[in-house]
């Protein structure tokens, strides 16, 4: 049951700070997106099996399991590699990018981020 575009499509947001996520999750909830957030990469592929994300930003710095290596996991997956993902980064780095792309991420955002470029980001890479 597809309804409009926006308020079915599932967004999942990845980062260890509470506040990261607690922000992105107000912002696109009033956007109308359905959103779903973990603490780390761990955390995050258990959630993904359960939800099926339509877009996936996810924090680099984080414990246990970093962005990059949750970023490969997820797109190593026969089930989910289709699924966009933007790293989060507060270094906005060459280095960071092209390490980014390597592990198949879409996209690149530096925080602090907007509300328009989290949004941009989720028109331009979920039909």
């Amino acid at each position: 049951m597809q309804e409009d575009n926006t308020n079915s499509l599932k967004v999942m947001v990845i980062d260890d700070s509470k506040t990261i996520r607690r922000t992105a999750e107000t912002l696109l909830q009033r956007e109308g997106y359905d959103v779903v957030t973990a603490v780390d990469g761990f955390e995050a592929l258990s959630k993904i099996a359960e939800t099926n994300p339509d877009i996936i930003f996810i924090d680099i710095m984080m414990p246990r399991l970093d962005g990059y290596q949750t970023c490969a996991l997820i797109k190593n997956s026969q089930q989910y590699q289709g699924v966009p993902i933007i790293m989060l980064s507060s270094k906005d780095g060459l280095f960071d990018r092209a390490k980014g792309r390597i592990v198949g991420s879409d996209e690149y955002l530096t925080k602090p981020f907007s509300k328009d470029e989290l949004v941009a980001a989720i028109r331009m890479h979920v039909a």
